[in-house]
């Protein structure tokens, strides 16, 4: 069997697994929210912001987080004051569908609503995994560049929303977003692009309601949403 084949075996498996998954939560009354960026994103710093917000609002939500090594980011998420579990995944640079179901046995609490799920920071590996999600938000701060859409559009092209991280510093880092909204928008037409700051509390309500509104089915729908049954399809070259 050669090298794709075997990487194509694998996501196959995992595919099952999220469908089954998907299905399990599903039937639970649980949305799944699985936020993808690039390491330094600040996605563990206005994730904690959204659980706290939901704890104010009495939203009954949960965490998991994941990381090759410490629970450095499970014990920021607690100070919320929601559950939070940490995942370490022992090298791998992704989460997979069976170390989620693995984590959320005999934990998860009945009543949640909405679980969010912090995967590695990575934006190669984790985009070929379903988790089972519901919605996939991706994430990106003003300092890594307007083009990185064009550099990762199978991240940028299977995200439900799109999030722009610290905008406080956008003067200082000369971001461009009006370059960087057109290229989301080349991999992913008309996918939402939310502006926060996770200093200010800009944008945590949104990401908060949007997850909530994709319980009952409010989704964009990406060119490359993860299957239930199959695997990510090519991306597209941007265009030029």
């Amino acid at each position: 069997m050669c090298r794709s084949d075997v990487k194509q075996a694998v996501l196959a498996k995992n595919d099952d697994l999220a469908a089954q998954l998907r299905g399990d939560l599903a039937r639970q009354g649980v949305t799944v929210v699985n936020l993808l960026s690039s390491p330094g994103s600040g996605k563990t710093e206005l994730l904690g912001r959204v659980l706290a917000r939901a704890v104010q609002r009495e939203v009954p939500v949960a965490a998991l987080t994941a990381d090759l090594a410490t629970e450095n980011d499970a014990v920021r998420l607690a100070r919320s004051g929601a559950p939070v579990q940490q995942v370490l995944t022992d090298g791998l640079c992704h989460l997979e569908a069976r170390q989620v179901r693995a984590r959320l046995t005999g934990w998860l609490p009945e009543d949640t609503s909405v679980l969010f799920v912090e995967n590695v920071g990575n934006l190669v590996c984790p985009a070929a995994y379903d988790l089972g999600e519901t919605m996939r938000v991706v994430l990106m701060a003003v300092t890594e560049g307007e083009d990185k859409p064009l550099k990762y559009p199978t991240a940028f092209g299977s995200a439900h929303l799109v999030v722009i991280t610290k905008t406080d510093l956008a003067e200082p880092a000369g971001f461009d977003e009006t370059a960087f909204r057109a290229h989301v928008h080349r991999v992913n037409p008309g996918v939402e692009i939310v502006r926060s700051c996770a200093r200010t509390g800009v944008g945590v309500g949104t990401l908060l309601d949007r997850a909530l509104a994709a319980r009952d089915g409010a989704l964009h729908r990406p060119p490359l949403a993860p299957h239930p049954h199959g695997h990510h399809h090519s991306a597209p070259a941007p265009a030029v």
